[in-house]
């Protein structure tokens, strides 16, 4: 079973994940994609590391999330990816190249590294024995964005949410802890 749980940022996704995992029974390896630029982001990884229960695996896969997901698969496990959203950013930054200047930049493309990502993801979900929960933050209530790399976040966002709710079999929107069922 893939769960998909989207909502705004701080909405209660992590823990309504975290609840979901407990309560499953299962062997749990909670997939990370954070990677730590700064202290204050390190602060926040270390927090969710906190939070979690010490017998869970973590495995941090910024880039290669099929494969990661891959490696942690098997029946009567859970596998929970927190989050799509930084796994997303990761990947269109690895393919904007140094020389870009993103301000007086007018349109981006996604690039390879994305491509490809998105790709293995899509095409590993559906071959998996393990239930899946997958954390994205949903950006698109909103304006259209000022900038080309922001325009490019919220439209590939937007896209992989779309792709990843076709294959869930539950989709569920978080938002100030209250969960709206929206499929499944």
């Amino acid at each position: 079973m893939i769960t998909l749980l989207i909502g705004g940022a701080r909405s209660g996704k992590s823990a309504l994940a975290e609840r979901l995992a407990a309560d499953s029974g299962h062997a749990v390896t909670v997939v990370a994609t954070a990677q730590a630029w700064d202290e204050e982001m390190a602060a926040r990884i270390a927090a969710h590391q906190r939070q979690r229960p010490a017998h869970w695996r973590t495995v941090e896969a910024p880039r290669e999330l099929a494969a990661a997901l891959q490696e942690a698969d098997g029946p009567g496990r859970m596998l929970v990816v927190d989050c799509l959203t930084l796994w997303l950013s990761n990947l269109l930054l690895a393919d904007v190249p140094a020389d870009v200047d993103l301000n007086t930049v007018r349109a981006l493309q996604p690039g390879p590294a994305w491509l490809d990502q998105r790709a293995a993801l899509l095409a590993t979900l559906p071959a998996l024995q393990a239930d899946v929960v997958l954390i994205g933050n949903e950006v698109g209530h909103g304006i259209v964005p000022m900038g080309a790399l922001n325009r490019l976040f919220v439209d590939e966002n937007g896209r992989l949410h779309q792709a990843l709710a076709a294959l869930s079999t539950q989709v569920q929107f978080v938002m100030a802890g209250c969960v709206l069922p929206m499929k499944g």
